[in-house]
Parts: structure tokens; C-alpha cells; sequence
């Protein structure tokens, strides 16, 4: 009792604490890959920690495919609803937010307080739905870049993300090489395998197929498209995990004996169940089609003959990249590629390979080795401003 109880103080003395989400508008006009142009767009972000009186020490936190900006704390209405990245952010954590000051943003096209397929499109007074343009990373970090001006940061100290955060990480530093000094890519890859395309096509057409979704106008119907979202889910859950953790977690265990029906039998079985319904129950359908769809475009060698060396040759930053052995969905290999295509440019790169059990959903959870390799990197980071002030 006393050991769960100093567990829960040290979280606490640990914790941002409570948040508030607050919105950046835009009004300049934002060209997109796709050649549609949004003219005002919304941004919802949150911030921990404090900016420095040169504006030094922020980091950029780029986030996966159905997260959003909540990354840390909790909200004092919802204090249950604590942030993604919670354990890895905020007081005494690998960032942390006593050195830094922390910015999470809310990309374009989601479903959580920035413009999107949910929100209202000024044009025509009701929510945009299947009318939101197909996004992409690097529209997202054009966005990100119109809020760091917001925010008056003119060079991040490190922009960090995991999975297709890793990607927008990636991302900054082609797109924006002297605006950041680090980029933290972690369980990321320079682009989707033809596996990984053909998984989030499967989920789409669940989508896509469900009688509910209406052309992606299920809004106007009072409808959600629930049951292929519910599949989606599952489908994609199943990539996040490995064989070794499922196998420890769930095996060939049964609920209640053997029925010699369809009915969710297995543990395994009950669980994706109850992940797609959850997922179902608070996702946007156009949202995750156009994610995906982002997901399945980034290239950033494509404009060069596939030379991911040639790429990346305008990247100033250093870079710590990280993989995970049971990765499957971003395997190692994938963060070699970066690795090496750096290495080619004489870039100051560090790679660390994580042995965790995980999979892919490895980067959201607590690994000593793996938080002790990112605390590590950013005393490194607070060690080159305390030289810039010269302390």
C-alpha cells in the first residue's frame, strides 16, 4: 500500500499537471500538395513548460496516426484523460519540461480541434465531410511551421514524433533545415512498404464499404460509419502489436470455453473487439481515411530518382533515430536506411536499436533503456543552450 501510494505521489510531482488545449487561426492562405488551397485554417496545440527568454529551448512533438495534441497532463474536467506521451514528458521525465518548453499540435485533418473533415467549412457553414482535400506530411509541417511563427520560435531546439510523427520529424528537416537544431525520428521509416499500403487499403475499404459511410457525407445522414472503423481498428491494432507480446498477453486463451460458434471465443479475439468499438466510438471515418492516405504518400526520395541520400542532403540538424527489434510494422532495417542515407551526408546521427517485446507500440510505453536513450539525448540538447547563454 505504501509502494502504490509513493507511486502515485511520484507520478503527480512528475505530471505538467492540468492543461488547456488552445487554438491558433490563420487567415494567409494554405497551398496543399493536392493543389486545393485552404484559405483559413484552425490549429489546436498545447504547450508545457516555459520559453526562455531567447525562445531557445522549444521542442516540436509530432503525433501519430490517431493521437492528437494532448501529450501530456490531463484536463481538470477529465483528469482520468491523461496525455499520449504522458510518461514521457513533463517534469524530471526524458523531456523534460524544467528545461524545456514543450509545443504539441494537432495536424490538419484530424478530428480533434484542428481544421478538418469534422469542423465547419467557412464556405459553406456545415462540416466539411468528404469535402476536407487529402492532406499531406508535408502540408502538415507547412501548417506546423505557420504555428511556430505564431508562437514567435524562429528555430525549434528538436522536433520529436514516433511512427508517422517520426515522418513529419523527418520531414522538418528536408523541408525546414535551418529552422531546427535536432530531430528525434523514432519507430519511424523513410516511406511505407508495400505491406504497410496494402494494410491501410484494407482498412480503408472497410470504411469505404460500410452502408453507413454515404460517400463520407454520414454527417448529413445522422450516421457513423461504426462497423468499418470498428475494422479498421482491429486491423491496424493487430500491426502495432508483436507476435511475442500477444502471444504472452493472450495466447490461445479462452473466454469461457469452446462454443464451436462465431462469437469472440479467444481473449485475443474479445480484445480487438473491444479496441475497434472504443476506436469507433471517438474516431472520425474521413479523418482516418485521409491519415492513411498521408501515411501512404510520404516520399521524400521519390523527387529524387528514390535516392533517400540525395534527399536528405539539405538536413542540417543532428538526429537521434530509434527502432524497436519486434517492430514488424517499422522494422529496423527501415531505420537504418535513415541511418546510413545520413551517414552518406556526413550528418551527426546517433542510432539506438531498442529490445523490447512491444512491436510497433513500443515507442508509446516504458522502456528503461529506450527513455534512458532520449533523456540522454536531451542533456546533450540542454548542454548546447546552456553553451549558446553561456552558462
Amino acid at each position: 500500500m505504501v509502494s502504490s501510494l509513493a507511486t502515485r505521489m511520484d507520478g503527480v510531482a512528475h505530471s505538467v499537471g492540468a492543461v488547456e488545449p488552445r487554438r491558433a487561426h490563420f487567415t494567409t492562405p494554405l497551398p496543399l500538395a493536392c493543389g486545393a488551397t485552404l484559405d483559413t485554417f484552425e490549429l489546436a496545440y498545447e504547450t508545457y513548460g516555459t520559453l526562455n527568454s531567447d525562445r531557445s529551448n522549444a521542442v516540436l512533438i509530432c503525433h501519430a496516426l490517431n493521437a492528437s495534441h494532448h501529450v501530456a497532463g490531463y484536463y481538470e474536467e477529465a483528469p482520468d484523460k491523461v496525455g499520449w506521451w504522458d510518461n514521457m514528458v513533463g517534469p524530471g521525465k526524458p523531456l523534460d519540461t524544467t528545461r524545456f518548453f514543450v509545443v504539441s499540435v494537432n495536424n490538419l485533418g484530424s478530428c480533434f480541434g484542428s481544421s478538418g473533415p469534422v469542423s465547419i467549412n467557412p464556405a459553406t457553414g456545415q462540416p466539411w465531410g468528404a469535402d476536407f482535400p487529402l492532406v499531406t506530411v508535408e502540408d502538415w509541417v507547412d501548417a506546423q511551421a505557420r504555428l511556430a511563427d505564431y508562437l514567435g520560435i524562429g528555430r525549434w531546439a528538436a522536433v520529436m514524433g514516433g511512427s508517422l510523427g517520426g515522418m513529419q520529424a523527418l520531414c522538418w528537416a528536408i523541408r525546414y533545415p535551418t529552422q531546427l537544431s535536432h530531430a528525434l525520428v523514432i519507430a519511424s521509416a523513410p516511406k511505407l512498404s508495400a505491406e504497410n499500403i496494402a494494410f491501410n487499403e484494407v482498412a480503408r475499404q472497410a470504411i469505404l464499404s460500410d452502408p453507413d459511410f454515404f460517400d463520407g457525407h454520414y454527417a448529413r445522414q445522422g450516421m457513423r460509419p461504426r462497423r468499418g472503423l470498428r475494422l479498421a481498428r482491429m486491423l491496424g491494432h493487430i500491426t502495432y502489436l508483436s507476435d511475442e507480446q500477444m502471444e504472452a498477453k493472450f495466447g490461445r486463451q479462452l473466454r469461457e470455453g469452446l462454443k464451436f460458434s462465431f462469437a469472440s471465443e479467444f481473449q485475443i479475439e474479445s480484445y480487438l473487439r473491444y479496441q475497434g468499438e472504443k476506436f469507433a466510438g471517438y474516431f472520425d471515418a474521413n479523418t482516418y481515411l485521409r491519415i492513411t492516405k498521408a501515411l501512404d504518400y510520404f516520399d521524400p526520395a521519390a523527387a529524387h530518382d528514390g535516392d533517400l541520400s540525395k534527399a536528405l542532403e539539405d538536413a542540417r540538424c543532428a538526429f537521434l533515430i530509434i527502432s524497436f527489434t519486434t517492430d514488424w510494422r517499422f522494422p529496423s532495417a527501415r531505420s537504418r536506411e535513415i541511418m546510413r542515407a545520413l551517414i552518406d551526408n556526413r550528418r551527426d546521427v546517433s542510432y539506438a536499436e531498442i529490445n523490447a517485446p512491444h512491436g510497433h507500440d513500443a515507442f508509446l510505453l516504458d522502456d528503461a533503456q529506450y527513455h534512458a536513450t532520449v533523456r540522454t539525448y536531451y542533456e546533450r540538447v540542454a548542454a548546447e543552450l546552456g553553451e549558446r547563454e553561456g552558462v
